[in-house]
């Protein structure tokens, strides 16, 4: 029981480090830079990542995934390539470019939900593009929603505190098995040398008192 408990917290920090620390900090960094440029998206050395709160690119892209996209220039985009972009209410929609049209001289971008019946009535510009669609992680978004709140991220970091401190006071419980462990095996291999130095000084002593006591026989005989 005591080696399986272990083995599950350590399964427990591990996935703590390579999960939750970075999600959190990400988070905490898209927070900084939304409160410090409120009329930026967030990016994270030049991928964004959009939570996905509509069905309209079903089935490429779902309710809930989180996705990630990249900043590019809107000049190498092209038919079919999946976009993120500010439409007329100032809000992120990831759709799909189906045409591209240039009016006077500006370049526009005709795009559609794959999951929609009819193309998106406003034209997309260069500017209003925010980057290319790369992944998705299914699910994901919600859980970065989550996240998002303070309440859920005192909680998280408590919980993380805690994870670690239990994982660390476990470590530190196994070391000091192991060091009492270790000191007991050299206190009783030093106690057996001991006893087989005190045994071979004995076995000396009676040999020489045996040496001893023949050569007084010895001599009593001659006298």
């Amino acid at each position: 029981m005591k080696k399986w408990y272990q083995k599950i917290s350590n399964w427990v920090l591990i996935v703590v480090c390579v999960i939750l620390v970075p999600v959190l900090l990400i988070n905490l960094w898209i927070l900084f830079q939304s409160k410090l440029e409120p009329d930026k998206i967030p990016n994270v050395f030049g991928y964004k990542p959009f939570i996905v709160l509509s069905g309209s690119m079903e089935t490429e892209i779902y309710k809930g995934d989180l996705i990630v996209t990249k900043i590019v220039n809107p000049e190498n985009l092209k038919v079919n390539d999946v976009i993120a972009f500010r439409d007329a209410e100032n809000t992120v929609t990831t759709h799909r470019i189906i045409d591209i049209v240039n009016d006077d001289g500006v370049v526009y971008f005709i795009t559609k939900g794959d999951n929609n019946n009819s193309q998106d009535q406003n034209l997309v510009e260069y500017q209003d593009v925010e980057g290319i669609y790369l992944f998705r992680i299914p699910g994901f978004g919600s859980m970065m929603n989550s996240l998002s709140e303070p309440t859920t991220l005192i909680i998280l970091v408590l919980i993380i505190t805690v994870i670690f401190i239990l994982g660390f006071s476990i470590s530190n419980k196994k070391q000091r098995e192991e060091e009492r462990k270790e000191f007991l095996e050299y206190k009783k291999l030093m106690e057996e040398k001991e006893k087989q130095k005190e045994e071979k000084a004995s076995k000396k002593k009676t040999t020489t008192k045996k040496t001893t006591s023949s050569k007084k026989s010895t001599k009593s005989r001659k006298d």
